[in-house]
């Protein structure tokens, strides 16, 4: 079947194509857009390519100290040294979302849009409480990525997701993941968790078990209490016991992976939800721990 396709060259043509033609589905990387379309879940009417528009293809600061990330981001972009020094975790998350030749087309704005469960850059947008900008034909709107992801605030027709916005912490933030085998591969987990130390805060967000990123927002609330925010020097990587480590971890996995989900069941299905349980709870721990030293 023979689909419009349109090149618009700036973000204003783009808006006026979306709104001038109900249906039509953005797309930049399309990493995820041929499967969807081969597997019959997505049968776009028109098809409106943002490669050409260079200015969702960069980021830059803005005052009040945050980032604003082009939608068009790539992830290979991201893994470039001067923008992991700004957002180590993003980089850290996009460094693994899959082989070389995914990360030189994959984006930041079609990772939010596309929204599976896997989506490795999106714990770290929820742990960082990021916001999007969505823009149409009059305007704009700006929406916490949480409540995009969550559909208590989604894309409208005729909304283009444009910026995305990130509060620069300047602090310790960690990504960590696990896979079901070596090399570049989806995550059966992932733990986001970024400091916050001038609101003696810790956000932390589980990817990947859940159709959304989760948020033990209890868990972090507690772990908060039990680190010495004071410490300097030599006495940092010790900011926290080891038992209270341990133990945020086990709370993350119990808010993450609810017992309803370790009953018994046929398949093998009780033993399979520990060890993600138990695999949440690593991974807790050890993004806590990396972030404290």
């Amino acid at each position: 079947m023979n689909r419009t396709i349109m090149l618009p060259a700036s973000l204003d043509e783009a808006v006026e194509a979306l709104a001038a033609t109900p249906g039509a589905v953005p797309v930049a990387g399309a990493t995820d857009l041929m499967e969807a379309v081969n597997a019959g879940r997505l049968r776009p009417a028109a098809l409106i390519g943002l490669g050409r528009i260079t200015e969702l293809r960069g980021w830059r600061y803005e005052d009040g100290g945050t980032a604003v990330l082009g939608a068009g981001l790539t992830h290979a972009r991201m893994d470039r040294p001067d923008f992991a020094a700004l957002i180590p975790a993003l980089a850290d998350a996009a460094r693994t979302a899959g082989p070389p030749q995914i990360r030189n087309v994959g984006t930041l704005g079609g990772n939010i849009a596309t929204a599976a469960p896997a989506g490795d850059t999106l714990p770290v947008l929820a742990a960082l409480e990021a916001t999007v900008t969505l823009a149409r034909a009059g305007g704009t709107r700006e929406v916490p990525v949480s409540h995009l992801l969550t559909g208590l605030d989604p894309v409208r027709p005729g909304e283009l997701l444009t910026w995305v916005r990130v509060p620069l912490l300047h602090a310790p933030q960690v990504f960590l993941k696990a896979t079901g085998r070596s090399g570049p591969s989806r995550a059966t987990a992932s733990v986001a968790l970024v400091l916050d130390p001038a609101r003696r805060a810790v956000r932390c967000a589980v990817g990947a078990v859940a159709p959304v990123p989760l948020r033990p927002l209890e868990a972090e609330s507690w772990v908060a209490g039990c680190i010495d925010w004071d410490a300097r020097g030599d006495q940092a990587a010790s900011a926290i016991d080891p038992a209270a480590a341990a133990a945020f971890g086990e709370y993350v996995a119990a808010a993450c992976v609810p017992d309803g989900m370790t009953e018994s069941g046929p398949g093998g299905a009780h033993a399979a939800a520990l060890r993600l349980r138990r695999t949440v709870s690593v991974l807790a721990r050890r993004a806590l721990g990396r972030a404290l030293k």
